[in-house]
């Protein structure tokens, strides 16, 4: 393994260096209206991607980072979904894959208001964009009342909200739900194994892996696995995305009106991530003279079923709860440790996740940020995806959560190894934890945004 050896924070030659070629890589991935993840493997815009996105823009260009924002938005179906994919048409279909051509979504999607005039997916992704739309607005006040930003962005934002609040609420307790393993954003991880073993992959040679194009198989998901995604997704579309439609390729709740789909879980870091929007709606709301009690109830109760049905006191950490058996699912991963950024988080609960971030599973400050899954678990493999790497924009988070718990020496350690790590592999996608070496694709939009914002305001988590 190698030595953590950030550079002293107080080098200003090399942060100033750093703060440049992140700003590169955002000018080179932007596309008149958004930024690309990546000029190759990922060549549309995608959700979550453009929040992280935004944090970051709105140091080099506060209207930038605006549009960003708005230009996601624009492609928000009538039911308050933002889709996880907004495609541009001027990319050839062949360059991603599941591209429009698969998902249809001005067609398949008619009946829960998918826009007729842009593709999109049909799933969705973690709603981080409430909170990059008030860090937008923070830094340049001036300018976004001038532009009438949060005033224009609100409406969406609350009906995403409601959406999922209401349309993904598929267990009944108060949390959403995700309906599919690209929704909660940790593709592969072994938290879905479980719950996939219920879907029918899709055959073999029905469809082509754009995505081994320009990255290795080993790194990347398994055939297998990436078999069971097109076929739940491919379900999911077949029943117009409906939340609550018939069951998935023949499994489990086929055949009854009303039903979950086959693969319907609770996921802590999805709902941890929608708990922090709500205060940002609460705080947006407040901006704007109106009235900010709807949202803080609705954080205050999201908390409260956060804690109720996925802590899981014994292991020091929330776990996602499968629907379909009803139990949580005996893996620990970094999804776990997200509720640390919950403002309100009770503090014994906030106390128990440092101490499991700080431990064997996960090893902060021993290794390069925060590994995606439990070192110590049995499908560990550092350099695949999901399933063991380091993630920028999850060690992003995990950061803030410990700054506003009050553990800046934890916080700082890691705020070092982010920026180190990020200068070292050219703004790797993610990287392995014991060696720091670099996997995915390079000049990564959000490893270069999170890069940008921790240099610029390491400290602000209001």
């Amino acid at each position: 393994m190698t030595a953590l050896l950030a550079p002293d924070p107080t080098d200003t030659d090399r942060d100033r260096r750093l703060r440049a070629a992140a700003m590169r890589v955002l000018l080179a991935n932007w596309t008149g209206s958004g930024t690309v993840p990546s000029r190759s493997l990922y060549p549309h815009q995608w959700s979550w991607d453009s929040a992280f996105i935004a944090i970051g823009l709105r140091h080099l260009s506060p209207r930038r980072a605006q549009r960003e924002l708005e230009s996601l938005l624009g492609a928000q179906w009538l039911d308050g979904r933002v889709p996880h994919i907004v495609f541009n048409p001027a990319v050839p279909s062949h360059a991603y894959f599941p591209g429009p051509g698969f998902w249809r979504s001005s067609t398949a999607g008619r009946r829960a208001g998918a826009p007729a005039g842009v593709q999109t997916s049909g799933i969705v992704q973690p709603p981080v964009h409430a909170l990059a739309a008030w860090l937008v607005h923070r830094a340049d006040p001036g300018e976004s009342r001038r532009r009438g930003f949060l005033a224009r962005v609100l409406p969406a934002l609350e009906a995403w909200h409601r959406y999922l609040e209401t349309h993904r609420d598929l267990g009944g307790q108060g949390l959403a739900a995700v309906v599919h393993p690209w929704e909660p954003g940790l593709d592969n991880s072994p938290c879905w194994d479980r719950p996939l073993l219920r879907v029918t992959p899709a055959p073999a040679g029905s469809f082509r892996r754009a995505d081994l194009v320009h990255a290795s198989a080993a790194d990347r998901p398994t055939d297998l696995d990436y078999a069971r995604y097109v076929g739940l997704a491919a379900a999911y579309r077949d029943r117009g995305y409906q939340d609550h439609g018939r069951g998935d390729h023949g499994h489990g709740d086929a055949g009854v009106s009303g039903a979950r789909p086959s693969f319907a879980v609770e996921d802590p870091g999805f709902n941890a991530l929608l708990i922090a929007s709500e205060h940002a709606l609460a705080d947006i709301a407040e901006a704007l003279g109106a009235d900010a009690s709807a949202p803080r109830r609705r954080a205050r109760r999201l908390t409260d079923a956060l804690v109720r049905r996925l802590w899981d006191r014994e292991r020091g950490v929330f776990a996602a709860r499968d629907l379909g058996d009803g139990a949580l699912l005996p893996v620990t991963a970094v999804n776990g440790l997200l509720p640390l950024i919950v403002p309100g988080l009770p503090a014994d609960v906030a106390g128990a996740l440092g101490a499991t971030l700080a431990g064997e599973h996960f090893r902060l400050g021993e290794v390069h940020m925060v590994p995606s899954y439990d070192l110590t678990g049995p499908q560990f493999d550092a350099g695949r995806y999901w399933r063991g790497p380091s993630w920028f924009n999850t060690a992003w988070l995990i950061h803030r959560g410990l700054r506003a718990t009050g553990a800046t020496e934890p916080a700082d350690r890691l705020r070092a190894g982010i920026l180190h790590d990020a200068g070292a592999t050219g703004f790797a996608e993610y990287v392995d934890p014991y060696t720091g070496e670099g996997h995915g694709i390079r000049d990564f939009s959000w490893t270069a945004a999170l890069t940008l914002d921790l240099l610029t305001d390491p400290e602000d988590t209001r």
